[in-house]
């Protein structure tokens, strides 16, 4: 594993993290969530991506139940608030709602402090210094040592490093976008800012919701067992601004399958390689079903692609992806 800078905050992270919500939420039993959890932190995987609406809360208990025989100072927990826990209807990003969820949080966590608490988007109901003050308020309790945030705009990035220089409080130092080889939308203006403001990024769905392992194919039906055969997973492949399993999509993605070949990787590798070589980009977030997908993607570390190779991916995808 190799680490690096989480922006201009106090985190190091390594360069894959694990995130679950897919293995939490997407219905994996807890015991093989669990075997997941210690086989990242085996394969020297520190952070941890969860939030407080994964499963209504169980993500967050059971993460914390992996990591408490570790010591602390072996990982790092990252979380979320915004969205509506369970059957609760209050959400947002107001102070009394950042104070009650990050109590929340840490006690199902079991832990003092969290290392990253990051907003899960942009709250237009609640005025960002409200916001903003209540994040530096937690941090100087000690109760979370760094913040971030997830897809918010480039303009709202701005404002919010302009905002935290302009009164001296807690920047934020890390984003966390939708980045993939099929996703771009980042380039144009999010990485630009970041790079601006000192924040580094944590790339969720660097595999394209799984279509970029190449496991399915056009004009087949997806494999059992996988998150395209989920009626309850697959939504988020339908409604992530394209649709995932088109035809022409699948088709594009399978051109990329000999250049993976040539190269000695894995379709999974060759991806995590692609999101990894931007230096924008501080950690890209997996997630896993079997312990042994970890060791498949943890050689995706220290990859470089070569100039060919990228310019061979742009060609395979043409016309199919987001920018």
């Amino acid at each position: 594993m190799r680490y690096r800078k989480l922006g201009c905050g106090p985190l190091e992270v390594s360069e894959l993290s694990f995130g679950t919500w897919l293995t939490v939420a997407g219905g994996v039993a807890r015991e093989q969530a669990i075997r997941c959890i210690h086989a990242a932190l085996d394969h020297g995987i520190s952070l941890f991506d969860t939030a407080n609406q994964y499963g209504a809360g169980e993500a967050e208990r059971v993460l914390g139940e992996a990591l408490k025989s570790y010591p602390r100072d072996r990982y790092l927990i990252a979380t979320k608030l915004y969205f509506p826990v369970g059957d609760e209807p209050d959400r947002g990003l107001s102070a009394a709602q950042i104070e009650k969820q990050l109590h929340r949080s840490l006690e199902r966590l079991g832990v003092d402090a969290i290392d990253l608490y990051q907003c899960h988007r942009y709250d237009q109901d609640t005025p960002l210094e409200e916001t903003m003050l209540a994040l530096d308020g937690a941090v100087r309790a000690g109760k979370v040592r760094a913040i971030g945030f997830s897809e918010w705009s480039a303009e709202q990035i701005d404002a919010a490093a302009a905002m935290a220089g302009a009164h001296a409080l807690v920047p934020f130092s890390a984003s966390q976008p939708q980045y993939s080889m099929l996703w771009r939308k980042p380039e144009a203006a999010v990485f630009p800012a970041c790079a601006r403001d000192g924040i580094g990024n944590l790339a969720f769905s660097p595999l394209a919701h799984g279509v970029l392992t190449g496991k399915y194919a056009p004009g087949e039906p997806p494999p059992p067992g996988t998150r395209a055969a989920s009626e309850e997973m697959n939504q988020f492949m339908e409604t992530a601004g394209r649709h995932y399993r088109s035809d022409s999509l699948l088709s594009a993605v399978a051109r990329l399958k000999p250049i993976a070949a040539e190269l000695g990787l894995t379709m999974v590798q060759m991806a995590l390689a692609w999101v990894l070589r931007r230096s924008e980009v501080a950690s890209a977030i997996i997630g896993a079903s079997r312990p042994e997908q970890i060791a498949d993607n943890v050689r995706a570390v220290g990859v470089t692609l070569p100039a060919e190779a990228i310019e061979r991916i742009d060609q395979a995808l043409d016309g199919v992806v987001v920018r």
